[in-house]
């Protein structure tokens, strides 16, 4: 009979899902803690969104979009440098469009073990409902929502 091993039964690729706020950023500090203790994979998503009533002005959508990836741009480029100074194996993957779409493509394609996402500040989330609480329903990973 072997013994039990410290630190193998844990999840093997954590996504988390970083748009610069702070929440997501916590979760990121989370994600990366997680990681780092239990030697996973740490896949971090940058999803650049645009606002649906953009394609409603002329020249609005484009001016948008620019401004979406730049910002994603900076938040994968500090995701970066902090992956660096842990010394963490990562991934980081920066996509355009819906962010629970894309979050849930990356996470069947990469058949991850754990979803970490930041807590809505957004009022009207309660109404339509938050990212996390529909990855939550979703029901296809432990998904992990950070205040």
């Amino acid at each position: 009979m072997t013994g039990f091993e410290l630190g193998t039964d844990g999840p093997g690729t954590i996504l988390v899902g970083v748009d610069g706020s702070i929440t997501s950023l916590r979760a990121g500090a989370y994600a990366a803690g997680v990681a780092r203790r239990q030697h996973a994979h740490l896949l971090v998503v940058t999803v650049a969104t645009t606002s649906s009533l953009a394609a409603m002005a002329p020249g609005a959508l484009a001016v948008l979009s620019d401004t979406a990836e730049q910002l994603a741009a900076e938040v994968q480029g500090e995701a970066r440098r902090y992956l660096e100074d842990l010394a963490l194996t990562g991934e980081l993957v920066r996509v355009a469009g819906d962010p629970y779409h894309e979050i849930v493509r990356l996470a069947d394609e990469r058949r991850v073990d754990l979803v970490v996402v930041g807590a809505s500040t957004s009022a009207g989330h309660r109404i339509v409902g938050s990212l996390a609480g529909r990855l939550v329903r979703a029901g296809k990973w432990p998904v992990t929502v950070v205040p």
